[in-house]
C-alpha cells in the first residue's frame, strides 16, 4: 500500500505542469484527497499498533509531496492531544470544572514523562541517521504547540506578569522544559531548526518580560524611595539585620538600600536574559541612594528644599546623626566592593570576561560616588560643632567692655569662656556614637577641622578685637594731647600706667594659652595650626611672639 502511494506521488509531481494535467486540476484535487485521506489512515495506524516500517514508509511519503504539516498536525491530534488534555484539560466540553491552579512545574513533568513513553518512539524515527526526515519538526509543530495551546485555554493565568513570583517560577519551569524538548535533536542545527519554528518563538512571546521587569523594578524602586520619602533619619536596633551581615548598618534607609541592592539579584528575582536591566536598576538605587543624602546635605547648607527627595531628614539632624550616615557609607562600599560584587559576579559567571570586567567597574564605580558623599558629610557636621563653639567664642567681644575705662587691674588669669569654646567637640568626640561608629580616620580628620576652623575664627575675633581697641586709644590719646594744649596743660607728665590696650591684649593673651592648653588635652598640637600662630602674635606681649609657650 505505502509502496503504491508513493509510486502515484511520485508520478503526479513528475508531471503535474504539463497541459493536460492542468485541465484536469479538479481530478487531480480529488485524487490528491483521497490520497491524503489514505496516507492520514495509514499513519494513524501505524501509531496505534506503534509499527515503524508503515510509520517510516509513511513519512517518507508525506516528505515526497511535501506535506509534512499533515503528518505533524495527525500525530497532534491522535497522540499528544489526548496526552495533554489529562494533564492541562482546556477543552470546551468541561465548562464547570473546577479551575486549576496556574503552577506549570508539576504540569511540565507529567508532560515530560508522557513524551518519554508516547512521543519517543516517533521523535526517533523522524531523527534517525540518513533517513531524509529531517524535515518534520514533531517536537515543535506537534508536541510544543498543543502545550501552548493548553496553557493558553487551561491555565491562562500561568503567562500573566501580574503576579511577579509565579510568573517567573512558570517561566523558568518552561525554559527547563524547552531544554528537556532540545535533548531529543539529535545534532546541534536540529536544536537551531528548533528554536526558529514559528511555534517557539510564538511561546517566547507568551512570557512578557518586559512588563515583568517592569513591575518588579517599580517593586524593589519603590520600597527605597518609600524609606528615603521619611522627613527624619530612623535608626535601627543592631540586631534588626536579617542576614546575619556583620555590617551593622544603623540606619534602616541603609538596611532598605542594601536589601533592594540584593533583591535585584535573588534567584527568585532575577531573569538572566534581562541581567542587563536588573544591573541599570542597582546602579539607578545607588544613585538615588546618594542624591537623596547630597541632596539632603545641600538643603541644611542653603536652606532651600528641593522637590521629591525627602531632604527633610537632613534639617533636624543632629550632628551626632551623621555619624550613622558616616558610619552606614563606609560600610556600603565595603559591601559594594566585598561580598555584593562577588555575588552578582557568580550570578553571571557564565558571561564573557569583558562583560564582567564591565559589571565590576560599574558597581566599584557607584561605590567611589557614594564615598564621594563623606567629604560633605564632613564639612557638614564641622559646621555644625564650630557654630556651636562660636557662641561661647563670641563672649571674647566683652573683654573690651570690662578693662576700657575701668581702671581694673592687669588681669592674671583666662576668661571663663575659654573654657567653653572646644566643649561641643570634645562633647561630640565622648558621645555614645562616636566612640561606637566614627572611624579613627575620621575622628582625627574632623579633629582637625573642626579645631582649625574655631581657631580660624578665633583669629579673626581676637584680632578685630586689638584692632579696634588701639585704634580707639590712639583716638582717646589725640583727644587728650589736644585739650592739653588748649588749657596750656603740660604734656611732659608720662603716665606709667598700664594702658587699656594692654589690658585687654594681656586678657586675650592667657585666653589663648589657655585655649592652647585645651587644644592639647585634645591631642592637638596649637603651633601646628597656621591660624593659632597667628592669634598668638596678635596679643602675646612684644618679646614673647617668636615663641609659643603655653
Amino acid at each position: 500500500m505505502e509502496l503504491c502511494v508513493l509510486f502515484l506521488l511520485c508520478c503526479i509531481t513528475a508531471v503535474q505542469n504539463l497541459p493536460f494535467i492542468e485541465n484536469m486540476e479538479k481530478r487531480i484535487q480529488s485524487a490528491s484527497l483521497v490520497l491524503d485521506a489514505s496516507l492520514g489512515h495509514c499513519f494513524v495506524d501505524g501509531l496505534e499498533h506503534r509499527d515503524e516500517n508503515a510509520i517510516y514508509n509513511c513519512l517518507r511519503a508525506y516528505a515526497a509531496i511535501d506535506n509534512t504539516t499533515g503528518a505533524e498536525v495527525i500525530f497532534r491530534t491522535t497522540v499528544v492531544s489526548p496526552l495533554i488534555e489529562r494533564i492541562i484539560p482546556h477543552s470546551s466540553s468541561l465548562v464547570g470544572v473546577e479551575p486549576l491552579g496556574d503552577e506549570l512545574e508539576g504540569d511540565y513533568q507529567l508532560i515530560m514523562e508522557c513524551i518519554e513513553k508516547e512521543c519517543k518512539f516517533l521523535l526517533e524515527i523522524s531523527s534517525s541517521a540518513n533517513s531524509g526526515l529531517h524535515v518534520f519538526d514533531f517536537l515543535a509543530n506537534s508536541i510544543l504547540k498543543e502545550v501552548l495551546l493548553a496553557i493558553q485555554k487551561g491555565k491562562p493565568g500561568a503567562l500573566s506578569p501580574g503576579r511577579p513570583t509565579e510568573f517567573l517560577k512558570n517561566y523558568k519551569s518552561s525554559l527547563v522544559f524547552l531544554a528537556h524538548l532540545e535533548g531529543y535533536c539529535a545534532s546541534r542545527s536540529a536544536v537551531s531548526k528548533f528554536r526558529s519554528e514559528a511555534v517557539y518563538i510564538e511561546f517566547m512571546k507568551q512570557w512578557n518580560l518586559g512588563v515583568y521587569s517592569s513591575l518588579r523594578f517599580q517593586e524593589i524602586a519603590g520600597a527605597l524611595d518609600s524609606a528615603l520619602m521619611v522627613t527624619a533619619l530612623t535608626p535601627v536596633q543592631k540586631s534588626h539585620s536579617k542576614h546575619g551581615d556583620s555590617l551593622e548598618l544603623t540606619l534602616q534607609q541603609s538596611i532598605t538600600l542594601l536589601e533592594s541592592l540584593r533583591s535585584c539579584w535573588k534567584e527568585e528575582v532575577l531573569v538572566i536574559s534581562c541581567s542587563d536591566k536588573f544591573l541599570r536598576l542597582s546602579l539607578q538605587l545607588i544613585s538615588r541612594y546618594s542624591t537623596w543624602l547630597s541632596s539632603g546635605l545641600g538643603v541644611r547648607r542653603t536652606g532651600r528644599t528641593a522637590s521629591n527627595l525627602g531632604p527633610e531628614w537632613a534639617i533636624s539632624a543632629v550632628p551626632e546623626d551623621f555619624i550613622y550616615v558616616m558610619h552606614d557609607i563606609n560600610c556600603l562600599v565595603t559591601e559594594l566592593g566585598g561580598d555584593y560584587l562577588q555575588s552578582v559576579l557568580e550570578v553571571l559567571s557564565s558571561c564573557p570576561s569583558e562583560v564582567l570586567d564591565l559589571v565590576k567597574q560599574s558597581i566599584l564605580h557607584s561605590g567611589k560616588c557614594l564615598k564621594d558623599v563623606l567629604p560633605q558629610i564632613m564639612s557638614t557636621v564641622t559646621e555644625s560643632i564650630v557654630e556651636k563653639s562660636v557662641e561661647d567664642l563670641r563672649q571674647l567681644k566683652g573683654i573690651t567692655t570690662t578693662y576700657r575705662m575701668t581702671n581694673k587691674p592687669l588681669p592674671v588669669r583666662h576668661s571663663p569662656y575659654v573654657s567653653g569654646i572646644l566643649r561641643p567637640l570634645q562633647a561630640f568626640l565622648d558621645g555614645e556614637r562616636a566612640t561606637t561608629y566614627l572611624t579613627r580616620e575620621a575622628r582625627r580628620e574632623l579633629l582637625q577641622s573642626v579645631t582649625e576652623e574655631i581657631t580660624n575664627r578665633y583669629y579673626e575675633l581676637a584680632s578685630d578685637t586689638v584692632n579696634l581697641a588701639r585704634k580707639t586709644e590712639s583716638s582717646l590719646q589725640r583727644i587728650r594731647h589736644n585739650a592739653q594744649r588748649r588749657t596750656g596743660a603740660s604734656s611732659d607728665v608720662s603716665d606709667n600706667n598700664v594702658s587699656d590696650t594692654d589690658k585687654i591684649c594681656m586678657q586675650l593673651f592667657l585666653d589663648v594659652q589657655e585655649y592652647g592648653r585645651n587644644l592639647s588635652s585634645l591631642g592637638v598640637k596649637a603651633d601646628n595650626i597656621s591660624a593659632y600662630r597667628l592669634l598668638w602674635q596678635c596679643v602675646a606681649p612684644p618679646d614673647r611672639q617668636n615663641e609659643i609657650n603655653m
